[in-house]
């Protein structure tokens, strides 16, 4: 098992390498093992695929601080593979909230995390820029002297607000405040991407699956991006298919589906080999 330093190294050199690479998100050690097994670099968490497996929305206030970092303990120790975390606003409001969060992502083998500008309130959805900042600059500082990438993330696009000027306006200060990477989820189309790309300073992550146009690997990179996710995405298409198999027993009678199904020897052969 490589140590907390090595998987770090080896994080931050797939962000230097030129090109873009896939980071898929695993929401629990057995997706985390596949995904290992497959042949990936490195796996972040999903806050929204752990919320389904749990049967909760994908919110700050739905989801506690210690069952998001427990899940991401979980899949770190299921593989060998850098982990990046999806932490969410930070589980708080104050800047020292946002610093809590990422020690202890840190603290539990994690080498990576994204905090986001998000409230997590309806009526006022995105910290003002100045606090938003702040509380990028307390992650950074609280990242500092560990084996840590952090990642910052603009809400504006998931929340009503299109606005890629400012969306552009804050990941500059995001990256000002010592951010490793950049993300802004929810952009619409491949210019939006290539223009943001072309004006910050930092890796850019741009997740899949989520909306807008669905463009490949190629398209991205050409685009500027440096680190690709899927978000919940994953955790999407695995319950869509459970969906189908239950609508095959229900509606038809047929057992179809178990065809489709990855052989059990295959699973076990998985489970343990990922953390190696």
């Amino acid at each position: 098992m490589q140590t907390a330093t090595a998987k770090f190294e080896a994080f931050r050199a797939l962000h230097q390498q030129g090109g873009a690479f896939v980071m898929p998100n695993a929401w629990d050690a057995g997706s985390a093992a596949i995904l290992s097994a497959m042949g990936f670099k490195a796996l972040a968490t999903t806050s929204a695929g752990y919320a389904f497996s749990v049967a909760k929305r994908d919110s700050c206030a739905a989801l506690s601080r210690d069952e998001i970092l427990q899940n991401a303990a979980a899949i770190a120790a299921a593989t060998g593979l850098p982990v990046s975390g999806d932490l969410e606003n930070g589980f708080g409001h104050d800047p020292e909230d946002c610093a809590e969060t990422v020690r202890g992502a840190s603290d539990r083998g994690l080498v990576g995390g994204a905090i986001e500008d998000a409230t997590g309130d309806p009526d006022q959805p995105i910290y003002e820029i100045a606090e938003a900042v702040d509380r990028i600059a307390a992650s950074v500082e609280a990242a500092q002297g560990r084996p840590f990438l952090l990642t910052a993330r603009a809400e504006n696009f998931l929340w009503g607000r299109p606005d890629l000027k400012d969306t552009i306006r804050r990941l500059q200060a995001f990256s000002e405040a010592g951010a490793d990477v950049l993300y802004a989820p929810g952009l619409p189309d491949l210019a939006s991407i290539r223009t943001l790309c072309a004006e910050v300073d930092k890796p850019v992550n741009v997740v899949a699956g989520l909306q807008g146009e669905v463009l490949s690997v190629a398209q991205l990179a050409e685009a500027g991006v440096t680190r690709i996710s899927t978000g919940g995405s994953l955790a999407r298409a695995a319950l869509g298919e459970l969906r189908r198999a239950g609508e095959e027993i229900l509606h038809e009678g047929r057992f179809t589906y178990a065809g489709r199904a990855y052989p059990g020897a295959e699973l076990a052969s998985m489970m343990g080999a990922a953390k190696a």
